[in-house]
């Protein structure tokens, strides 16, 4: 991954991509502390919390009234939302990492028939607001349910809940961190003012790792960081990716893939270090396979790689994506795997015939930073860098797509683990928040029908 410092805990994507053309000095200042939002979501008081929300927040019914879903007050600006939209796909500069011809890229392409609405706009809040700390990274927002989000706000780990509309800090990583489990083997250490570079929520444990190779692991249901350390001494050795998941015999594992071509497994239950994989390359993210057996390793290479999750030993090459790797994602079958690319591609292979990709799926402006499936396996999401986020029906083919027309940079993508919400994260200085969107109910009916 591109190699840049990051001192200051900044904004660092705004000599890219900058919405400081908005501006909203008439919205009102918010009290994250102020409780009186926070209402029993009973139809007979819907009308009460229209009324006692935050101003800056934005609910389905307003966005049906004609409200812009972000807050994006366009009636007072110089432009309409369409005439930006279109400055924006003409101005917009894709990051990549090699330059090569790509003309052939769209004739691979399949042809999206967009328009459908999978999930609909539910609520976006600035009560919480995402950040991101590198440009290429966007893993920093989860949810354990679709009532529970987790995501960075600069130093801070949140919670968001979406039942109560309120947001607490759950673990602040500017403050010294000392490990509280000690085990003999545990190569835990104290850390302070980590920069949090991507996160998981699985199992009841947050791990996160950090922009100087840090990896932080806590319970949830339990005080303080069970363990914390610094992986690596190497001068460029960021987190990159960190996944939680049971190996083939159903033993819960934790995994860090960093910047110094290795990835690491860690026991969940004492945060022994068990092994370490080393790659010809920096390796930008990982992903286990459902039962546990594959890892697919992608980063600085055009290639992305397949091997054995218990020794590492790669056992098929895919070839096919023209820069640097960022994203994966396993289908709950197991025989599908996705993979996100700075050459502004998807691709889906099948494992049982890897001599090249089935479905390649292409955004709209940039790479793809983030992927994502439903646990039911219907849907697939992938997130550009800014703006765009694509929701295909896997049963259609991947023919059949939702696009999510934003505004900002996307720090994360999540379905809930019933596959029936999907949450956005925005990190943008004005307009960064969280944004829900609830599953279509007939897509239910369709699929006993």
């Amino acid at each position: 991954m591109a190699q840049f410092q990051n001192h200051d805990l900044e904004y660092v994507v705004d000599d890219y991509y900058d919405m400081t053309d908005f501006e909203e000095d008439t919205l009102s200042e918010i009290d994250p502390h102020n409780d009186s939002s926070v209402e029993a979501l009973d139809s007979d008081v819907e009308d009460n919390f229209e009324m006692s929300k935050p101003k800056t927040d934005t609910s389905a019914q307003e966005a049906r009234n004609g409200k812009d879903i972000q807050g994006i007050p366009w009636e007072r600006l110089n432009f309409t939302r369409d005439k930006y939209r279109e400055t924006r796909l003409k101005q917009y500069k894709n990051y990549e990492n090699l330059s090569r011809p790509r003309e052939e890229l769209e004739k691979e392409c399949k042809k999206i028939e967009n328009g459908s609405v999978f999930y609909d706009f539910q609520f976006n809040t600035r009560l919480v607001q995402s950040t991101i700390v590198h440009f290429q990274l966007r893993n920093l927002l989860w949810a354990t349910s679709k009532h529970d989000v987790y995501l960075m706000q600069n130093y801070s780990v949140m919670h968001w809940s979406s039942l109560l509309k309120r947001g607490k800090e759950v673990l602040n990583v500017a403050k010294p961190i000392v490990p509280t489990l000690k085990c003999p083997g545990s190569l835990g250490q104290s850390l302070s003012r980590v920069q949090i570079s991507t996160m998981t929520v699985k199992e009841n444990l947050m791990v996160a790792g950090g922009f100087q190779g840090e990896l932080i692991c806590k319970n949830l249901s339990q005080p303080g960081v069970a363990f914390c350390a610094k992986l690596t001494t190497d001068d460029n050795a960021i987190t990159n990716a960190v996944d939680i998941y049971h190996n083939p015999n159903g033993l819960l594992r934790i995994m860090a893939a960093n910047n110094d071509a290795e990835v690491r497994i860690f026991d969940a239950e004492n945060f022994a270090c068990l092994n370490r994989f080393t790659y010809p390359w920096s390796v930008n993210n990982t992903s286990v396979s459902p039962d546990g057996k594959l890892l697919a390793i992608l980063g600085d290479s055009t290639e992305c790689l397949l091997a054995d999750v218990l020794s590492g030993k790669v056992v098929a090459t895919l070839k096919g994506h023209l820069d640097y790797s960022f994203a994966s994602a396993w289908h709950p079958d197991g025989r599908t795997l996705a993979t996100g690319n700075q050459d502004t591609t998807c691709r889906l292979w099948d494992i049982r015939n890897l001599s090249e990709s089935q479905t390649v799926l292409k955004g709209r402006m940039g790479a793809i930073r983030a992927v994502r499936f439903s646990s039911d396996g219907r849907f697939m999401a992938m997130a550009e860098p800014a703006d765009f986020v694509h929701v295909f029906d896997t049963e259609s083919g991947y023919v059949k797509g939702q696009e999510i027309d934003l505004f900002g940079e996307i720090a994360g993508i999540s379905f809930s683990p019933d596959a029936e919400a999907l949450f956005v994260g925005i990190a943008d200085r004005t307009y960064g928040s969280l944004l829900e969107f609830n599953r279509r109910c007939y897509q239910y009916l369709d699929s006993i029908i």
